[in-house]
């Protein structure tokens, strides 16, 4: 076989790679769900908003509907519940009063690092082994990728 078969079964196996990466995510998801007794689209809102803390931009309950795909009553149904349980607090804390944003609780943070903390442990390990180069080559590519996910579903028919 030539060199480009090799090189697109090479990008196939990249591909996949990525494919299991994220699927992998998904399954997390899923089992801190059922780790913490609640319904996965509560996890996954949950996961948006520590996300976007950990950036320092706090979710709006629009944005968090974006994020998770749902109507904007069902994330304000599912934004009562995660409340009512302790896991989310909206703030008004801004010049504009209008502006609400999304934070979890200590009890929250407290769950997410004791479920997680043993991978991240695991991945700081694994991403020890590259040099900050190839790192950032990583992080070039797997951002191209997304970008390219997104604008893909931003901008397809319907």
């Amino acid at each position: 076989m030539g060199e480009h078969g090799d090189e697109g079964r090479r990008r196939e196996q990249l591909i996949e790679n990525l494919q299991g990466y994220a699927s992998g995510q998904s399954e997390l998801g899923r089992e801190f769900a059922r780790h913490e007794h609640m319904h996965v689209t509560d996890s996954a809102a949950i996961v948006e908003i520590l996300r976007a803390e950990g950036r320092g931009l706090p979710l709006t309950p629009a944005r968090l509907a974006e994020r998770v795909g749902l109507s904007s009553g069902a994330t304000s149904i599912l934004l009562n519940r995660l409340e009512d349980a302790g896991h989310v607090a909206r703030r008004r804390g801004h010049s504009d009063r209008r502006l609400v944003t999304l934070h979890s609780t200590p009890s929250v943070h407290a769950s997410a690092d004791a479920f997680f903390s043993p991978l991240r442990a695991r991945i700081d390990e694994l991403m020890d082994r590259y040099t900050i180069e190839q790192l950032d080559l990583v992080d070039e590519f797997v951002t191209d990728m997304r970008r390219a996910v997104e604008n893909h579903l931003q901008n397809r028919p319907g």
